[in-house]
């Protein structure tokens, strides 16, 4: 194995570094080939339990597109089924919740995890992973309470929030029952990672932006600072995303994380001009990447500048990789952010 690549981690803590850094949201996956063929025979649920395949899918993109970075291939459902949640990932639709929480009674019955007893293969694939597969870092990942509360209470992706906000605003007792149950499900199960290998965390908030700053702050901010906080004695770097939610930067800011994930609504610059303090990764829109070349290139520029304008910039997309991109495309794009912002 050659020599282990750390940069990204340095990034991640804010420290200056010899060129940018990148690695792309959903890199594995729908965009490749291989793993198109993969899915014919398995479904994603059956990709992440058998630890051998599940460390090849996540390693593929590393070797492919010579990211900075793997990360974990799962989806933020793989730890519902632990908790009781009958949770199904559906193509064409997304997770399926046949159970779905709507009152502090279904809250009341949901149950803890057990990372080595209920997700061992989770587990299992992180040290195949870090043990002896990659020479850059592994990137786990959990996704945060009320993302997860918006699959449990819809009972499934959902454009609104309707029913998730409806019970948060009617019955706080209900609410807050099911976000410190999901909360200690967060912190366990990442913990595990960590112990496994991880070498650092991105929480994804995806759906949080339907909230205003207000309700955040009084409805999901104590949860999340819970978290962090919990999990600071980890010590790997921490990533706070989310999608649609430029509004609620400066709250983030607050919290104990390393780093604040920006989708492509809002600029490097700009949150920096909002007082953002931490490090910073993002964020091309991916839509780029159906353009003109050229056109993605000079967006490309724009965020390497910006984020070179002080220590702490990783390069990612403002969204996942959407599976129109081409993996040629992605390896390009890759060599020119190395290439580029090492001048």
């Amino acid at each position: 194995m050659t020599k282990f690549n750390d940069t990204i981690l340095k990034a991640f803590r804010g420290e200056a570094t010899d060129y940018t850094p990148v690695w792309y949201m959903r890199q594995a996956g729908r965009s490749q080939k291989e793993y198109r063929e993969l899915k014919k025979k398995y479904s994603l649920f059956e990709i992440t339990h058998q630890p051998e395949l599940c460390a090849y899918v996540t390693r593929l993109p590393v070797e492919m597109y010579n990211v900075d970075a793997a990360v974990l291939y799962k989806d933020i459902m793989s730890p519902l089924p632990a908790i009781g949640v009958d949770v199904d990932i559906k193509a064409g639709i997304g997770p399926v919740i046949d159970n779905p929480v709507r009152s502090f009674r279904d809250i009341d019955k949901l149950g803890t995890i057990d990372p080595e007893s209920d997700v061992p293969y989770v587990l299992e694939t992180i040290r195949l992973l870090t043990k002896e597969q990659l020479n850059v870092p592994l990137i786990g990942f959990s996704g945060a309470p009320f993302t997860i509360a918006s699959y449990m209470v819809e009972g499934g992706p959902s454009k609104n929030y309707h029913k998730t906000k409806g019970l948060m605003y009617s019955d706080s007792k209900a609410w807050f029952a099911l976000m410190d149950k999901l909360a200690d499900m967060t912190i366990t199960y990442v913990k595990a990672q960590v112990k496994a290998g991880a070498q650092a965390i991105q929480i994804f908030d995806s759906w949080v932006g339907a909230l205003n700053a207000a309700d955040y702050r009084t409805y999901i901010k104590p949860v999340m600072q819970r978290i962090f906080s919990e999990l600071r004695d980890t010590n790997v770097p921490l990533i706070m995303f989310g999608v649609g939610a430029s509004h609620l930067i400066k709250e983030w800011n607050d919290l104990p994380v390393d780093v604040i994930g920006l989708d492509w609504r809002l600029s490097i610059k700009e949150a920096r001009a909002l007082g953002v303090t931490k490090a910073l990764q993002g964020n091309l829109d991916p839509a780029f990447l159906l353009s003109d070349w050229d056109v993605a290139i000079e967006r490309t520029k724009q965020i390497i500048e910006q984020g070179k304008e002080q220590p702490g910039h990783v390069f990612n997309l403002g969204h996942g990789v959407v599976p129109e991109i081409s993996p040629e495309r992605l390896q390009k794009l890759t060599a020119f952010i190395h290439e580029y912002s090492q001048k």
